[in-house]
């Protein structure tokens, strides 16, 4: 790695090359190049990050193979209390900033790393409702689905740890500063399908509204950029952050700006209609790395201080990430039982 590894694009995210992470210079340099984008636009591609190219391919086409099936066999694995899996609607993302649009043009299908512990372990992730606290449930078709969302679980997983180790490194801190805050996370999968758009939206209606994600840090796999995803520059303009082959797009969540106290930036985005007259349809994957339901919200900067005083009592990640749920799927009570 060179100190030209990253190049700025021109939809204001860099792409950082991660083929030198097992270096001490050349963490150094990832890790310098990931505290200028978080300071920029909080978000930044990835190329040279170990993840099999043939297990993103897998997780796609299967994905849309169940995407694919009659609603009535989707059904069957339907989000419903107490489990978690397909959603017909993705609720409304923007209602998550109180802000009143129609709901997203999307389906959904999600995971949890701990949707496979006893009901007893998952009851005490938290003294209130939150979806990581729901079992998985797995469709019989398509074939090896649930073998490849666990391998899919799993390599992200290893990625995001090392991102945190670089992140603390990107903040002058002790590379395992954050271990101890996510030895017992609560991350899932979700894969948007962002289906054709036969009918013409309504008004203020997206594939999914202006929103900032809610946790630590997400990984995305987008497999067009047809009706895809925006970010907000400071100006108030929107750029297109454009797909990257055989890489992935990285953006920091609210958890991360609380942490810094706002030095790194938790950016608002959106996902786009296609054109009218467009048929495509759109697969979006992100992994969302979430820390302990309990790990504190107070800054990094004074791992001593008390959380940060909430006047809704809120003082941990898991109580922040549980209220923004509960906002986004307030107008749909049928969903908020399984909300993502």
């Amino acid at each position: 790695m060179t100190e030209h590894a990253t190049t700025r694009t021109a939809s204001f995210v860099p792409i950082i090359d991660l083929t030198d992470r097992n270096t001490e210079s050349g963490r150094r340099i990832i890790a310098d190049a990931i505290h200028r984008a978080c300071e920029t636009s909080g978000f930044f591609g990835i190329t040279g990050h170990g993840i099999p190219a043939e297990l993103v391919t897998r997780m796609c086409a299967t994905t849309r193979e169940f995407f694919l099936l009659p609603d009535t066999e989707k059904d069957l694995v339907a989000h419903r209390p107490g489990v978690s899996g397909f959603r017909r609607a993705g609720g409304s993302t923007a209602h998550s900033l109180d802000r009143k649009t129609p709901p997203d043009l999307c389906e959904v299908f999600s995971a949890h790393v701990t949707g496979d512990l006893s009901q007893d372990e998952r009851d005490r992730l938290g003294n209130y409702w939150a979806s990581w606290k729901l079992a998985n449930i797995w469709p019989s078709r398509p074939t090896g689905f649930e073998s490849t969302w666990r391998a899919y679980m799993r390599a992200l997983t290893d990625l995001s740890a090392d991102l945190m180790r670089l992140f603390a490194l990107a903040l002058g801190l002790d590379e395992d500063f954050f271990d101890d805050k996510f030895d017992r996370h609560v991350s899932s999968v979700t894969v948007n399908y962002y289906y054709p758009q036969r009918v013409p939206p309504l008004p203020g209606q997206l594939r999914r509204g202006a929103h900032t994600d809610w946790g630590t840090l997400t990984i995305l796999h987008q497999d067009t950029d047809i009706g895809g995803l925006q970010i907000r520059l400071p100006s108030g303009e929107w750029r297109d952050v454009p797909m990257i082959p055989g890489g992935f797009i990285v953006n920091i969540g609210d958890l991360t700006a609380l942490w810094t106290a706002g030095r790194w930036r938790s950016t608002l985005h959106r996902v786009v209609n296609p054109a009218a007259g467009s048929d495509a349809s759109r697969l979006s994957i992100p992994f969302f790395y979430l820390p302990n339901h309990d790990a504190p919200l107070h800054p990094i900067a004074d791992s001593t201080a008390s959380a940060a005083p909430d006047p809704s009592g809120i003082s941990t990640a898991g109580q922040w990430i549980s209220r923004k749920m509960q906002k986004t799927f307030a107008a749909d009570p049928e969903n908020f039982e399984s909300a993502d």
